[in-house]
């Protein structure tokens, strides 16, 4: 079992649509960024690659490539699931984003479906909080989301059991 813990923060601006688990918010304002910021999924990812020891997102999309100038998140989050179902099964993943502003309750179960669908997992859980006009997120500066993810590692070797009988992990 490994567990990984991811966190992400973008600031907010005029003119960039608001993205959030691959889901666009109606709101005046969207989040700064690379790629279209899309923090869930960038903490996802971090989680991710954080319980497999492959360093963060910016290690593996780099915001001085051009490739990943305006590209989605989900793109990204595939590529990541392409690399991490190879070796490890993903048990669950439960994420906190933070936002004083929009509200995101009518939002939460696309963006969980669109994490459950790329992941292939079915424990996906999303939260949404306020700061209680906190902080940069709770004045409206930002938006944060934190994820944290379960991997099993898959075993692939031949073993005995206590009975002396041979079976394969898969």
């Amino acid at each position: 079992m490994r567990i990984g813990h991811g966190y992400d923060v973008h600031r907010l601006e005029e003119g960039r649509k608001l993205i959030l688990g691959g889901v666009e918010i109606a709101y005046e304002r969207g989040l700064a960024g690379h790629s279209d910021a899309d923090v869930l999924i960038h903490a996802v990812i971090d989680a991710l690659l954080g319980a497999t020891g492959l360093g963060d997102i910016g290690t593996l999309f780099p915001d001085s490539e051009a490739q990943y100038k305006g590209i989605s998140s989900l793109v990204l989050l595939e590529k990541v699931a392409t690399i991490i179902r190879k070796n490890y099964t993903l048990s669950n993943i439960d994420c906190t984003i933070v936002a004083q502003n929009p509200k995101l309750s009518p939002y939460k179960e696309a963006m969980k479906n669109n994490l459950s669908n790329i992941l292939d997992c079915d424990a996906v859980n999303i939260k949404a909080k306020t700061e209680e006009g906190l902080g940069f997120t709770g004045n409206g500066e930002g938006i944060a989301a934190h994820a944290v993810c379960l991997l099993e590692e898959k075993k692939s070797k031949s073993d005995i059991n206590d009975r002396g009988e041979k079976f394969v992990w898969l």
